[in-house]
């Protein structure tokens, strides 16, 4: 089992910048992968970024490219979200993911372990 605990959600203006935290735990997580989704009303969970748990190789949507970082730090078993230059499409419930795949798939069906998620709130 896998248990994910994303944190940093909150309300900002547009423009502004947040910070999630994902805290995983229950497994050695090395040769894995992770990936945050997101979900806005009304539409399905998109894809967002996602990492290579140990090289810390990234892929980003490109709705976020240039404006989103994804990052791990290993030894605390925790993945982060830097999102800068937020707009208010970016409104949504952000979800952190875990995948036993080594490459951070796009697809929800590759990530069997999820956390409870986070509201984003942008402001326009």
């Amino acid at each position: 089992q896998v248990q994910l605990v994303e944190s940093g959600g909150g309300l900002v203006q547009a423009g502004g910048s947040l910070r999630l935290s994902c805290a995983a735990s229950g497994r050695t997580f090395s040769g894995s992968a992770m990936g945050w989704f997101r979900q806005a009303p009304g539409n399905e969970r998109d894809f967002v970024a996602g990492i290579r748990w140990s090289s810390g190789s990234t892929v980003y949507a490109d709705s976020v490219k240039g404006r989103f970082t994804i990052s791990r730090d290993y030894a605390k078993n925790t993945v982060y979200l830097q999102m800068n230059s937020l707009k208010h499409e970016d409104t949504a419930v952000y979800y952190c993911a875990y995948s036993s795949l080594a490459w951070p798939s796009p697809r929800l069906s590759d990530y069997p372990y999820w956390g409870q998620g986070t509201q984003v709130t942008v402001s326009s």
